[in-house]
C-alpha cells in the first residue's frame, strides 16, 4: 500500500482556508463529469489503459478539490487532497490508498513515460466508479 501524506504536514505547508464558492464547486464537478464520460466511452485495451486510469484519477482529484472547497479549504498539493479525504473518512482507508496508488501511477506516466499495468485498470475500474459516487455524496452532504 502507498503511504498517505501526514495531514499535519499538509496543514502547515500546503493548505489554506478559503471562502466556500458554490459556483466554483459546481464548475469543477461539471468538468469532472465531462472527463468521466470520456473515460467511460473508451474501450479498455492495452494501448489506452494508461489514459483511462489517468482520466479516472483526474476525475477523482477534481472531486477531491471540490470536497475541500466545500469545507473551506484549498490545497497546493494533490497528496494533501487524499490526506484530507482520509482524515475526514477513516472508514475509507482502502479507497484512500487506492487513490494514492492512482496518483503514483499517473505521476510515473506523466513524468517518466512508464506504463500503467492494464491489470490495474481491469482490477480496479469498478472501485474507481464507487469512489466517484462516494465523493459526489460527500460533496452533496
Amino acid at each position: 500500500m502507498t503511504d498517505i501524506m501526514d495531514w499535519d504536514h499538509c496543514k502547515r505547508e500546503f493548505i489554506r482556508v478559503v471562502e466556500v464558492d458554490k459556483s466554483r464547486i459546481d464548475s469543477i464537478i461539471k468538468k469532472a463529469n465531462k472527463r468521466l464520460q470520456r473515460a467511460r466511452k473508451q474501450k479498455v485495451e492495452k494501448d489506452n489503459s494508461d489514459f483511462i486510469v489517468e482520466d479516472y484519477y483526474e476525475v477523482i482529484k477534481e472531486l477531491l478539490v471540490a470536497y475541500l472547497l466545500k469545507n473551506g479549504l484549498r490545497s497546493k498539493n494533490h497528496q494533501c487532497l487524499i490526506s484530507y479525504f482520509y482524515k475526514q473518512n477513516k472508514n475509507y482507508e482502502m479507497e484512500a490508498h487506492l487513490i494514492s496508488q492512482m496518483s503514483l501511477f499517473r505521476n510515473r506516466l506523466d513524468y517518466y513515460g512508464e506504463d500503467i499495468p492494464l491489470e490495474f485498470l481491469k482490477n480496479n475500474k469498478e472501485k474507481f466508479e464507487e469512489i466517484i459516487v462516494l465523493l459526489k455524496k460527500l460533496i452533496d452532504n
